[in-house]
Parts: structure tokens; C-alpha cells; sequence
């Protein structure tokens, strides 16, 4: 997988699209699904955030793209700290392919 860390904003909104390519080419999402969730360790058992498609992830099918969006109601809902993340595709015929995994920090928000 590769790596990349995500900052959020407590009470902002956030949205990244990703482009996946191999070889400069597109790869293809069609009939995958996607799957990220948000703990404060990879071995905790309870989950900060979770995301899925239709439900804060788009994938844009043969154009490669991953899109993530988080509301501001859920990261408000994340106190501030630093915690861990993975975003995994499951394709239709259930391959399970770690695309992205870092730290996912949490900056307090002093304006309420």
C-alpha cells in the first residue's frame, strides 16, 4: 500500500480525490467496493470513523479515481489527536487490496 497522511480539520469538511494509476494508465474500479475506517491504533477495537462506497467514498470506476469526503458533523465527532487509517478496495470477486494506510490527525478546532 502506499502511504499518505490525512490532516482533517475538526468541524471542517474534507474531501481528497486520489488518482490510481499503473504504468500511467488509469487502473479500473469498476464492480470494487471500498472500505476505510479511522481507530486510534491498528490493533484498537473501536472505530473513530468508518467509510464506505456511497457513504463518504466514491470510486470513479475507469477513470482510477478514489474520492473521500468527511462531513463536518463527523469530524467534529473525532476528538483532536493523532490516529491510524487504512483504505482497502474489495473487488467483485472479494481481492482485498490495501491502496492507502497513515496517520490521520485530527487538528483541534478552537471556533465553535
Amino acid at each position: 500500500p502506499g502511504t499518505y497522511n490525512i490532516t482533517v480539520w475538526q468541524g471542517a469538511d474534507y474531501d481528497k480525490t486520489f488518482t490510481v494509476t499503473q504504468g500511467g494508465t488509469a487502473l479500473n474500479w469498476s464492480g470494487y467496493t471500498a472500505r476505510m475506517q479511522v481507530r486510534n491504533s491498528s490493533d484498537a477495537t473501536a472505530t473513530l470513523l468508518s467509510l464506505t462506497n456511497g457513504s463518504g467514498i466514491t470510486l470513479g470506476g475507469t477513470a482510477g479515481t478514489v474520492a473521500l469526503a468527511i462531513t463536518a458533523a463527523q469530524s467534529t465527532a473525532i476528538p483532536a489527536g493523532s490516529y491510524a487509517y487504512d483504505l482497502e478496495l474489495v473487488s467483485s470477486g472479494l481481492q482485498v487490496t490495501r491502496l492507502l494506510q497513515g496517520s490521520f490527525t485530527v487538528s483541534g478546532n478552537v471556533t465553535r
